[in-house]
C-alpha cells in the first residue's frame, strides 16, 4: 500500500494514475494593493476534496482576510504554486503579469470585467486560456448560489451605510433624552438592486427613515419589504437581466429635475445605480448637492464607472457645499472575512457544476456555463455551419 501511495503522489499531469484524474484548483494571492479578499476560504476546501479535487493555495493567499496558511493545510489543501493548476481561481481581474503565468488549456475563474473597455479577455483568448467571468453568470433561480455580483453587492450596501453614519454630523435613530428629542435621519437610496436593498435594510436597522428609488418600478414592493418608502417619479426603465436600461434624453431630463427636488430633503443619499458596460448615470447634480442641508452625506457606490453624483471624485472623500461626498472603490474588500466567505461559496458552487467525478468537464449545453465563459468557449455547431 505504501508503494502504491508513493507512486500516485509523484504522478505528473498526463500520467496514467489515479492522481491524473483529479483536477487541481489553484488559489492565488491577489496582487492589487487594495484587494484583501481571497477566492476560496478553508471552510469550503473539504467539500471540494470530497469530490476528488486537489486544492493548491499560494503562500499568503489568505493573509488579507486574516487566514493563515496553516488553516488551509488543516482543511486539506496544500501550499504551493497555484498557477500550475488546471483551474486557477481569483478575485480581481488578472493583470498582464498574471496572464503571463497562465498556460494554454488552463481554466481561469473570477471577476474579469468582460463589459469594461479595458478588459483582458482578448489577452486570455490569445493565451489559449478558458475563462469564466462571474459577472456573466445569468441571473436565474438555480444560479443564485453562484451569483458573486449579488454576494459582494450585499457587502457593499451594508458598508456604505456604515460609512454614511460615520461621516454624518447627525444621529441616524430618533433619540429621546432629558435634553430633548432628536429626529431620525432621512436616508434616500438611489438604485435598488442587491446593494440598494441591503443599504435600505441597514439604514432601517440603525433607526433612519428610509426611502428607495429606482427606474424599475417593479422593485417598489422589494423596497417596501425592507420597511422603506418608495419614491415614485413616474419613470419606467426596466431592462434585461434584472438591470435598468439606459434612459432616453427626455426621461433623463424628467428624472433629473424630479430627483434634484427630492434629494434636497434628505440627510443621506446612497447611490448604487449602474448600467453594465456604460458610464454610471448621473443622478445627483451639483445643484442638488448645493441644495442639501449642511452636514449631509452622499455615498456614491458607482465611482468605478464615473459615479452617480456630478461632484464625485472616485476613490476620494470630498466636501462640497458643506456636503460630504464619499466614493469608495472596491468596498467589499474592506470586509474581507465575510466577503471572501460569500465569494468562496459562489466559486465552489460554479466549480461543482463543472466537475464530474473529480474531473473538470464543463457542459456547454448548460446556460450558466455557456453564458459565463468569456474566452476559450468551444465552437457551436451553428457557428460551424454559418462559416461553411
Amino acid at each position: 500500500m505504501e508503494t502504491t501511495q508513493g507512486a500516485n503522489e509523484g504522478a505528473q499531469p498526463g500520467d496514467d494514475s489515479r492522481t491524473s484524474h483529479r483536477t487541481r484548483v489553484g488559489v492565488v494571492r491577489e496582487t492589487n494593493a487594495d484587494e484583501r479578499r481571497v477566492a476560496l476560504v478553508p471552510k469550503i476546501i473539504p467539500s471540494l476534496v470530497k469530490q476528488g479535487v486537489q486544492v493548491v493555495v499560494e503562500a499568503g493567499a489568505g493573509v488579507g482576510a486574516l487566514i493563515p496558511d496553516e488553516a488551509y493545510e488543516a482543511a486539506g489543501a496544500t501550499i504551493g504554486d497555484p498557477w500550475q493548476a488546471e483551474v486557477v481561481v481569483k478575485v480581481a481581474p488578472p493583470n498582464d503579469a498574471e496572464i503571463a503565468k497562465l498556460s494554454r488549456d488552463q481554466t481561469l475563474i473570477g471577476f474579469l470585467a468582460p463589459r469594461n473597455a479595458d478588459n483582458k479577455i482578448g489577452a486570455l483568448q490569445d493565451a489559449g486560456v478558458r475563462a469564466f467571468a462571474v459577472e456573466a453568470i445569468p441571473r436565474i433561480s438555480r444560479a443564485q448560489v453562484m451569483d458573486a455580483l449579488s454576494s459582494q453587492a450585499n457587502v457593499a450596501g451594508y458598508k456604505a451605510v456604515l460609512l454614511a453614519a460615520s461621516e454624518s454630523t447627525r444621529f441616524f435613530p430618533m433619540l429621546t433624552t432629558a435634553a430633548g428629542t432628536v429626529k431620525p435621519a432621512t436616508v434616500l437610496v438611489l438604485g435598488v438592486g442587491v446593494a440598494g436593498l441591503q443599504a435600505l435594510a441597514t439604514a432601517k436597522r440603525l433607526g433612519a427613515r428610509t426611502t428607495g428609488y429606482d427606474v424599475r418600478p417593479e422593485v417598489a414592493d422589494q423596497v417596501r419589504s425592507v420597511g422603506a418608502q418608495w419614491l415614485d417619479l413616474g419613470i419606467d426603465a426596466a431592462g434585461e437581466g434584472g438591470y435598468a436600461r439606459e434612459l432616453t434624453d427626455d426621461e433623463k431630463a424628467q428624472q433629473q429635475q424630479a430627483l434634484e427636488d427630492a434629494i434636497k430633503g434628505f440627510d443621506v443619499v446612497v447611490t448604487t445605480a449602474l448600467v453594465p458596460g456604460r458610464p454610471a448615470p448621473r443622478l445627483v447634480t451639483a445643484a442638488a448637492v448645493e441644495g442639501m442641508k449642511p452636514g449631509s452625506v452622499i455615498v456614491d457606490l458607482a465611482g468605478e464607472t464615473g459615479g452617480n453624483c456630478e461632484l464625485t471624485e472616485p476613490g476620494k472623500t470630498v466636501v462640497r457645499h458643506d456636503v460630504t461626498i464619499c466614493s469608495p472603490l472596491n468596498l467589499p474588500a474592506t470586509m474581507p472575512e465575510h466577503a471572501s466567505e460569500l465569494y468562496s461559496k459562489n466559486i465552489s458552487a460554479l466549480l461543482e457544476l463543472m466537475l464530474k467525478d473529480g474531473r473538470l468537464e464543463p457542459d456547454f449545453g448548460d446556460q450558466v456555463i455557456a453564458d459565463s465563459c468569456v474566452a476559450g468557449a468551444p465552437s457551436r455547431p451553428a457557428d460551424s455551419e454559418e462559416q461553411g
